[in-house]
């Protein structure tokens, strides 16, 4: 299985820490939040790698190279001069992503766990399934309401609590065929594709059990170095 790593945020929110780093480049506890992705991916045996990058690119690819320091192959894009959004990224990787694929928010710090979402997803023949979080607020995230796994809703940025439901926590397994979806140019998964699938009947998920945060703003990032500082010393 391969995976996509969406990395081309800008990070205005966390200034001056992103006026010379990628967001995803930000250290927690002496290594950069991508490298705790792509380090608990390798140990899920997932070691093809796709990386897109937008703001300050050089940064991700003199640090991580190709991959091999971290025992993975990694291959990037590089946005430009346009930021092609989250699901937009994916028309740089149409000729990588031949089988069922992950794609992972990579500001987003998680243990993610793959084999119980796919699972859900091969038994329901999903074209996506989301690991969900129900823990965070929903005002500025992705609000879901499940049935059996199968989303019923979906409303991205609702601007309120939603009773019943989950966030969106930006993580996914995926089919080839989400590419028939994605127009070109600029597209976003919240916005512009999941809404579809859940018309079709196509999007599924399941709660993930484990930690998660949001290391978008300044706040969130100092919860998470703190619990990793306590939790993965």
């Amino acid at each position: 299985m391969k995976a996509l790593l969406l990395s081309a945020g800008l990070g205005t929110r966390l200034k001056p820490l992103t006026d010379d780093l990628p967001k995803v480049m930000i250290p927690l506890n002496g290594k950069p939040c991508l490298q705790y992705h792509i380090e608990n991916l390798r140990s899920q045996g997932i070691t093809d790698l796709a990386i897109n990058t937008h703001y300050l690119p050089k940064k991700i690819k003199d640090y991580f190279g190709d991959g091999s320091k971290f025992g993975v192959n990694i291959i990037y894009s590089e946005e430009t001069p346009e930021i092609l959004g989250t699901s937009g990224s994916l028309n740089n990787f149409r000729d990588f992503f031949d089988d069922t694929f992950l794609v992972v928010y990579a500001d987003v710090m998680a243990n993610f766990k793959i084999r119980d979402l796919i699972n859900i997803h091969k038994k329901n023949h999903a074209l996506l399934t989301m690991a969900l979080d129900s823990k965070r607020k929903m005002i500025n995230k992705g609000a879901v309401i499940l049935r059996d796994n199968k989303v019923t809703s979906f409303i991205e940025k609702p601007g309120k609590e939603i009773p019943g439901a989950m966030i969106n926590s930006g993580f996914y397994i995926v089919e080839p065929e989400i590419l028939k979806y994605i127009p070109e140019g600029f597209s976003d998964f919240g916005k512009d594709i999941l809404p579809k699938l859940v018309k079709e009947g196509k999007l599924f998920s399941s709660e993930h059990k484990g930690y998660l945060f949001d290391i978008g703003t300044l706040e969130d990032l100092k919860k998470a170095r703190e619990f990793l500082k306590i939790n993965y010393q």
